[in-house]
């Protein structure tokens, strides 16, 4: 629980604020951008809410904080704003909220289909939650990017009876998963979903495509929206940087309009403009000396 007296000395006075417990994992910032800012090491209301809409989105924001670094003096509508998760962004696709600290405050994201439900990564487990993707229609998959943001899966799979998809190489992190990914070749794994091996940020780093539209990235690759364009990061890749951008390098192939990071935010453009986002973060990584980190 966030504590005032703890309070981020760049706060604006108000309903609002963040405490020294953030991690800055930028969650707070996607979801109520005109009331949060970036210190550079913490996240701070940069502005009040100043109508019920920017309210509900610093609600959400309260909620999702992995941490619990957000307080308000005012939390009377959080019941109500506790139902708007999973919370729709287009046709099936939903972001989770309730974000967990095991994954370093990564994002989750629910896919509805008619076959059964996906989860991509994992929020943390709460039982209000899982009410909630119960009236969805529950889960059948839970295809885990990589190890970093597998957070609450297991207890997800157990409540469900979910299969859990990861690649061997990840496997450590769940080992008891149900679905295990080998090799580097792209694998459709049921109607409409095609897991894509994006080895770099660790050895086993999978994407997931749905519909040759959306592209669920992990820590693989994400839209830094303060310079518009595209991202990925070498000082955050744990196990190849030349490996990374190969793996970013194969994404020409593919047919994508939306970008869903676990880390980072979202995007969407036509196919043909991702496609020139995509060109041009390769070719700026391309300047760059590709030899292995340290």
């Amino acid at each position: 629980m966030a504590n005032r007296l703890n309070a981020v000395s760049q706060n604006v006075p108000g309903t609002f604020f963040v405490d020294t417990t953030c991690i800055d994992c930028d969650a707070c910032r996607q979801l109520a951008p005109t009331v949060f800012g970036d210190t550079g090491e913490y996240s701070f209301v940069a502005s009040q809410p100043s109508s019920l809409e920017e309210n509900r989105a610093a609600l959400r924001a309260l909620l999702t904080c992995p941490t619990g670094s957000i307080g308000s003096s005012d939390t009377g509508m959080l019941g109500e704003v506790r139902h708007d998760f999973p919370l729709p962004l287009a046709e099936d696709v939903y972001f989770c909220g309730f974000n967990s600290a095991k994954s370093y405050g990564g994002n989750s994201y629910l896919v509805r289909h008619p076959a059964g439900n996906w989860l991509v990564d994992s929020p943390r487990y709460l039982e209000s939650l899982a009410r909630r993707l119960d009236a969805l229609g529950g889960i059948s998959h839970i295809f885990l990017t990589h190890r970093d943001d597998v957070a609450d899966a297991a207890k997800y799979a157990r409540r469900f009876g979910a299969q859990r998809i990861i690649h061997r190489r990840e496997l450590a992190a769940q080992p008891d998963a149900e679905i295990v990914l080998d090799g580097f070749s792209d694998q459709t794994l049921n109607d409409n979903f095609v897991a894509i091996p994006t080895p770099g940020h660790t050895a086993g780093h999978c994407a997931l495509l749905y519909q040759q539209k959306f592209l669920f990235t992990g820590d693989h690759l994400w839209w830094d929206n303060s310079k518009h364009r595209l991202g990925a990061s070498r000082d955050y890749c744990w196990w190849s940087w030349p490996e990374q951008v190969r793996s970013l390098a194969r994404l020409r192939a593919l047919n994508f309009s939306w970008i869903l990071p676990g880390h980072g935010e979202r995007y969407t453009c036509s196919a043909d403009e991702m496609q020139k986002h995509l060109d041009q973060l390769l070719a700026r990584l391309g300047a760059e000396d590709l030899s292995p980190t340290s």
